[in-house]
């Protein structure tokens, strides 16, 4: 019957009424929540669609044999997204802000040969993201993305790449950014970027030699290299770059090139890099 044409639709129709019981079986992440919560997730999930790989409602895709991965990662968003307690509307708006990230054709052009990134070489994703050495929110994620990327579940999937773009209204952002320069040259870019992130309350332009030296540079090629005018220019240049590709706020994220205007938790950025990992080797079904 699987290979029945109508077999899709009448699964589909199925679990629209409810019927029977044993197709409510969905992924462990949806199974484990809670019954109010699991109304809101069965709701969303009966009427949303993947956006490739399978044309039925999430719901239905999930009752396919092979099953589509994506239906599978959306399923387990929305089922983490309701026991979190959103609604089904903001649920949906999230997975509409996801689509739009994933399957967009527009692509932006970096120069990632500026900084060192993180992650493997041979990794087919490459993440790029726009930070202010002064953004709070930028502290929080990127210190979690650099660290899925190089012990965590990106590691060998991701090659991650930092834009320098500093905030105006960021008290110290140009600073920040000399800095981060200035240990690029001296090679220790992200140590002295997640010291910087990890250290973000206690941030002094006064004290960033003191850092720098901590970090193992000298102390006073640092100096030079911070007040040096080629430093200036090539954060001038990162920022430049930013606004040519419309970006106005940090963090901003690129996947493959693609602006992600999703949701900027962890879960949900790693698990669409997970996502595209999945297309570019094309792994559709499992």
């Amino acid at each position: 019957m699987r290979n029945n044409p109508l077999f899709g639709p009448l699964v589909a129709c199925l679990l629209a009424f409810g019927f029977p019981s044993r197709l409510h079986a969905q992924t462990p992440t949806c199974d484990s929540l809670r019954p109010e919560r699991k109304t809101v997730a069965d709701a969303v999930l009966r009427t949303q669609h993947p956006y490739e790989c399978c044309d039925g409602t999430i719901a239905a895709c999930l009752q396919e044999r092979p099953v589509c991965r994506l239906a599978r990662r959306l399923a387990n968003d929305v089922c983490r997204r309701a026991a979190s307690g959103q609604s089904q509307a903001d649920i949906e708006r999230a997975l509409v802000r996801r689509a739009a990230s994933m399957t967009t054709t527009q692509r932006r052009a970096v120069d990632t040969s500026q900084f060192e990134p993180a992650g493997a070489a041979t990794a087919k994703v490459q993440v790029v993201a726009y930070v202010c050495a002064r953004c709070p929110f930028c502290a929080r994620l990127i210190t979690q993305l650099q660290q899925s990327v190089t012990q965590g579940g990106l590691k060998d999937k991701t090659r991650l790449h930092i834009r320098l773009f500093p905030i105006r209204s960021h008290s110290g952002s140009t600073e920040g950014g000399l800095a981060l320069v200035a240990a690029q040259k001296l090679g220790k870019f992200w140590p002295f970027l997640l010291h910087l992130y990890r250290n973000f309350d206690s941030f002094d332009p006064a004290r960033l030699p003191d850092c720098a030296e901590r970090q193992g540079m000298n102390r006073d090629e640092f100096i030079r290299l911070y007040n040096d005018a080629a430093t200036r220019a090539l954060l001038t240049d990162s920022k430049r770059e930013g606004v040519r590709n419309k970006i106005d706020a940090t963090p901003t994220i690129l996947i493959n090139g693609k602006p992600w205007t999703g949701d900027l938790d962890m879960p949900t950025l790693q698990d669409a890099v997970e996502e595209e990992d999945d297309r570019v080797n094309g792994r559709e079904h499992e």
